[in-house]
Parts: C-alpha cells; sequence; structure tokens
C-alpha cells in the first residue's frame, strides 16, 4: 500500500490532513480515500445515531435516570473513522469515557452503554467477538494497558491484531502516556495510539496541557511518527486510519495520531462551559459540525436528502427510546457487588459500609429508581 497521508504531513510544520472545507466541500481531492458510497452512508447514519442518543441522555440525565453521561458531541466524525477500521473478533478498542460514537461503531449494544451510565458496570461487558475494554474513566491509562495488549498479541507470533486506543488532549499531561508510547516503539508493538484534542479538559484549554506545536509531535522523542488530521472531517479521518492500521499491522511499530477537532457539548452532565468557554468560540466551533459537513457532501454527491434524514432522525428516535427502555429494565444489580470484588476478602471498613449500604436500601427501596445506587 503506498502512503498518501503518512510521512506526508510533517507535524514539526503543523501540517494537517484536510479534504474538505467547513462546508463539506471537497478541496484537497488528490487525499481523497477510495471509499465506497455505502460506507460512507454508513458512517453518517452511525454519526447522527451517536448525536441522538447523546442529546437523549443527557436529557434522561436531568430527570434523575443516569447519573452521570459524558457525549461525543463534536467529535463524532474521527470516532467513527478510527472504529470502522477495529475488524471484530481481531482487532482490539481501549475507549476512554468520551467515545460514545466509537462505542456504537465498533459493535457495542447501545442498552449496555446506557447500562453503564445508569450505574451499572455489566454495561461494559463486549457481546461475543467484541474486543472492547471497559470505559476507562483514570486518565491515561489505556496507553498502558493497550501497549501491554499489543505486547501480547506480538508475543502470539501468529497474530496479526492492532490495538487502538484514544485519549483527550488533558490525557497527554500524564506520564503514562509517554511510558505507553516509548515502550511500544521499543517493542515495535501494533498499537494505534490516539489524542482528540476537543480543546478543552474540563475548563483546562488544550493550550494549557503543552507547549508544543500540536499533540502529534509528541511521539517524536520516543520515535514514533506521528500525523495532525482535521478530527471534524470524516473522509480526512478516514485515510489516515486506513493507512495507520495497514502501517501497524504491517510490523511497523505504532503511531500516534492527533485528531484536531473540539467538543461541543459539556464536559459532563455535571458541567457548564459557558462558564470558562470564551465567548464566540463555540459559535466559531459549530460552523466545523461534522455532521453538517457530512451531510453537505452526501446531498452534493446526491446520497443523501431531507426525506431520508426525516426518516432517518425518526427511526433512531425509535431505536433510542427501545433502547433506553431494555436499559432501564436491567439496570440493578446486587449491592454486594459493589463491596466483593475490591480485595479477595472484605476488609472491616468494607463490611461496615456495606452494611450501612444495604440498611439504607432496606429502609428506602425507592431510592434505587433512576439507577442511584
Amino acid at each position: 500500500m503506498a502512503y498518501k497521508y503518512i510521512g506526508k504531513f510533517d507535524p514539526v510544520k503543523n501540517e494537517s490532513v484536510n479534504i474538505m472545507d467547513e462546508n463539506g466541500k471537497i478541496i484537497n481531492k488528490a487525499l481523497m480515500p477510495n471509499i465506497k458510497n455505502e460506507t460512507l452512508i454508513e458512517a453518517y447514519k452511525l454519526m447522527c445515531l451517536s448525536r441522538s442518543q447523546d442529546n437523549y441522555q443527557n436529557k434522561q440525565q436531568r430527570l434523575g435516570k443516569i447519573l452521570s453521561f459524558l457525549s461525543s458531541t463534536g467529535q463524532e466524525a474521527g470516532e467513527i473513522a478510527y472504529s470502522m477500521h477495529v475488524q471484530k473478533g481481531k482487532d482490539w478498542f481501549l475507549p476512554a469515557y468520551r467515545n460514545n460514537a466509537a462505542w456504537l461503531a465498533t459493535g457495542m449494544p447501545m442498552k449496555n452503554i446506557m447500562m453503564y451510565w445508569m450505574g451499572n458496570e455489566y454495561g461494559c461487558v463486549s457481546p461475543e467477538g467484541i474486543n472492547n475494554l471497559p470505559i476507562n474513566i483514570v486518565i491515561g491509562s489505556q496507553y498502558s494497558h493497550a501497549a501491554g495488549i499489543a505486547f501480547a498479541e506480538k508475543f502470539n507470533k501468529k497474530s496479526d491484531s492492532v490495538v487502538l486506543t484514544t485519549t483527550g488532549d488533558g490525557g497527554t499531561s500524564q506520564g503514562e502516556v509517554y511510558e505507553a508510547l516509548n515502550f511500544a516503539q521499543l517493542r515495535k508493538l501494533p498499537v494505534i495510539f490516539v489524542v482528540e484534542d476537543n480543546k478543552w479538559a474540563i475548563s483546562h484549554p488544550s493550550s494549557g496541557a503543552t507547549a508544543a506545536i500540536n499533540f502529534a509531535v509528541k511521539g517524536m522523542a520516543t520515535g514514533t511518527p506521528g500525523i495532525k488530521v482535521d478530527g471534524n472531517d470524516f473522509l480526512a479521518s478516514y485515510g489516515v486510519f486506513e493507512e495507520a492500521f495497514d502501517y501497524v499491522r504491517k510490523g511497523n511499530g505504532p503511531i500516534l495520531i492527533e485528531l484536531n477537532t473540539y467538543r461541543l457539548g459539556a464536559h459532563s452532565s455535571s458541567d457548564n462551559p459557558d462558564i470558562y468557554r470564551p465567548k464566540g468560540e463555540y459559535e466559531e466551533a459549530v460552523k466545523f459540525d461534522p455532521l453538517i459537513r457530512m451531510k453537505n457532501y452526501l446531498v452534493a454527491q446526491k446520497l443523501w436528502d431531507d426525506k431520508k434524514q426525516a426518516e432517518l432522525d425518526q427511526e433512531n428516535e425509535v431505536f433510542i427510546d427501545k433502547s433506553f427502555n431494555e436499559a432501564m429494565a436491567s439496570k440493578d444489580y446486587p449491592l454486594n457487588e459493589v463491596f466483593d470484588y475490591m480485595y479477595a476478602e472484605k476488609t472491616d471498613l468494607l463490611k461496615e459500609q456495606y452494611a450501612e449500604a444495604k440498611a439504607f436500601f432496606d429502609q428506602y427501596p425507592e431510592s434505587k429508581d433512576g439507577g442511584h445506587h
């Protein structure tokens, strides 16, 4: 495979892979990936589904039916792009906590995702053939896990599996990120490390996370090649990850990919970005909304229209509501499981906490409604 992205865009010069402009018009035709129309439509449908799910779950959280939620709104293009290259039953996906679009695209049932945000850890159990690790809350540690799994896959000489993991711009401030990059490059491990630069780590801007020109350069000290791509441009992201999977699968070692994107929503359902986001920033960023750009492109190619959009919106509404009701019916789990697996044997303090929690729920069983365990 002759590469037209890897090795051709220098992160030191802050060069970025871009194919479409903010209106969805193609500006770099020579960079277009070889992609079928069916794949384009599938990707757009997944992007819309994730966006609709984000909106739905945020409303349910406000009603007290979900404990918390961190949405992918604004980051769908890059997440769908890399997820579509993860081969089921072969490759691995190690998420952070803001990867709703990627979870859907890699095969996680929506019901499971919703169960997790209701407080039921069984929601993180992947179906057979889906090699997804549970949602990772500890910032940056998924990079270490990815290097470990990739080391095991390389030890299995019959494997040509690829491990993909992702973190945000804030995650790159963690030492584990560099330790994982260094170890993976030393051992030439099959890992794709992704940084989704959505410009904010809670209320901390990405400009406060690094003094480097971008995040793609951060692999250089370990000898790991990096490439920056417009993460709101599905075509550019898809093409770059197609090459990245080929590059890594062929035994060339890891690669670091920066998705230049924007978190259009709040950090979480308990956050108000209007407090810290500079005036006008959101209004400027929303011009590059990946869903609008993708829809404009598909319409221009006569692959999409308003009728299809209306039908899709209705279909998604029904599916999301059905998934939520199924999740609500499965949200509960035995109280003892919260305490039984912390240590091999429960400590006296855990026994005391369990007894207190059990007494509370025995007295107020209605407090469990809405997943409030």
